[in-house]
């Protein structure tokens, strides 16, 4: 018995009509898609139609755009036309001598799909506008061809040791099943893993619960790198004032603010990128420790400024101190001078009859001021010069047998040596 496509084939020539291909493409898909003669969970025959060998995928795609490579997330986006073909022999139709080529399907729920997706992807999704970008053709021997444009954003682990030299390699890994051997995460390393109950008892009852917790490390060379040495750093570069000159005020002053406000920058950045939280944490005491060292290093200076500018005032004390005592002594030898040049009609000393031969020596002795520890440390103060020749002249005694000016008074006592 001849096709029914043969028979029917001279009756449309003979009367001139066209055959309505989408009406055949109904046909043949109404046959080869109806209710009970084919499902779509079932996967095809593998290589050679045995069923327990793997059907063969051939995968392509059309990259159209990288949209960006983000460093700090480690990861890259792209939009790609993704294309699936494979072989399934329960959908083979005749090609009416060749005129139907394909046939053309939107719903890919309708035919076995394979199982593959894209193992390094963090999102995805479909481009739906203005209709949903897939389609799905059928060819006469039972080859399907899927055809979908998507959008995807992708891990991509890089090794910044050469930065900014380096060079890097992203993948796009599919595949249809995965054992993750080794994870992969920037800054932690995932040690272990433990499971155990969270059974929870309430009042209507005990109801079970399971958990898997897992186990991180934070890695230490990041922030040894980032956070570490550089307040090692600063803490030493505060330390140097301590070889400058005492008298190199702005130097050091520059130096010891310039230290401090950038320490105090480095901790509030680390904060900035923590959450607020309650408790000290241990980057806390090692930047508080920081800090202090480079805010001792600044008070350091304030009182060393304060004790060199106390004992330059206490020099200069004595100093006046020296003078004035000078000034005194010329003021004295001054009227002994003038009270020796003056002639008196005086009697001879007599002692037991005989007039002394000879003029005894007189000398004369000026008492070192008496110390006072109160007046000692408020010297320490600055005051003005007027106020410390006034305390000086207070302090000093008066002198009874030579008459000297008041602003140079001193204590003088005559004593007749035998």
């Amino acid at each position: 018995m001849l096709p029914w496509w043969i028979l029917v084939r001279p009756r449309v020539c003979m009367n001139g009509a066209k055959i309505n291909f989408r009406e055949k493409e109904k046909q043949i898909l109404d046959q080869i898609l109806g209710p009970g003669r084919y499902d779509a969970r079932i996967r095809p025959s593998g290589i050679n139609g045995t069923g327990y060998a793997p059907t063969l995928v051939h995968v392509n795609m059309y990259l159209r755009s990288i949209s960006k490579i983000d460093d700090y997330k480690m990861e890259y986006s792209v939009q790609l036309t993704f294309r699936e073909q494979w072989l399934d022999e329960r959908l083979k139709f005749n090609n009416l001598g060749g005129r139907l080529k394909y046939l053309t399907l939107t719903e890919a729920n309708r035919v076995w799909m394979p199982d593959l997706f894209f193992s390094n992807e963090k999102e995805g999704h479909f481009h739906n506008i203005i209709m949903p970008n897939v389609y799905i053709r059928i060819f006469p021997n039972g080859n399907v061809l899927y055809s979908i444009r998507i959008s995807l954003t992708l891990s991509c682990p890089m090794n910044l040791k050469l930065y900014p030299l380096d060079k890097q390699t992203c993948s796009l890994r599919m595949a249809s099943f995965q054992v993750v051997k080794n994870l992969h995460l920037p800054r932690f390393t995932l040690e272990k893993f433990l499971t155990d109950y969270c059974n929870s008892k309430t009042n209507t009852g005990e109801y079970s619960c399971l958990k898997v917790d897992l186990l991180f490390k934070r890695e230490f060379s990041y922030y040894l790198i980032q956070i570490y040495i550089p307040c090692c750093m600063l803490v030493i570069v505060s330390w140097v004032s301590f070889w400058l000159d005492q008298g190199a005020v702005p130097a050091r002053v520059s130096l010891g603010v310039t230290t401090l406000l950038t320490m105090a920058t480095q901790s509030s950045g680390i904060n900035a990128s923590l959450p607020p939280v309650s408790y000290t944490k241990a980057i806390d005491v090692w930047t508080g420790v920081c800090l202090t060292f480079v805010f001792g290093a600044l008070l350091e200076f304030a009182l060393v400024n304060y004790a060199s500018r106390s004992d330059m005032h206490r020099e200069n004390m004595k100093k006046a101190r020296r003078e004035m005592e000078a000034a005194s002594m010329d003021a004295a030898s001054d009227l002994l001078d003038t009270d020796s040049n003056t002639t008196f009609a005086m009697k001879p000393l007599v002692r037991g009859g005989v007039v002394e031969s000879k003029m005894r020596q007189c000398e004369i002795h000026i008492n070192p001021p008496r110390k006072n520890c109160c007046r000692l440390w408020m010297s320490k103060f600055p005051h003005s010069l007027q106020e410390n020749r006034r305390h000086l002249e207070d302090h000093l005694s008066t002198c009874v047998d030579v008459p000297i000016p008041r602003r140079r008074r001193r204590e003088v006592i005559f004593r007749v040596v035998g």
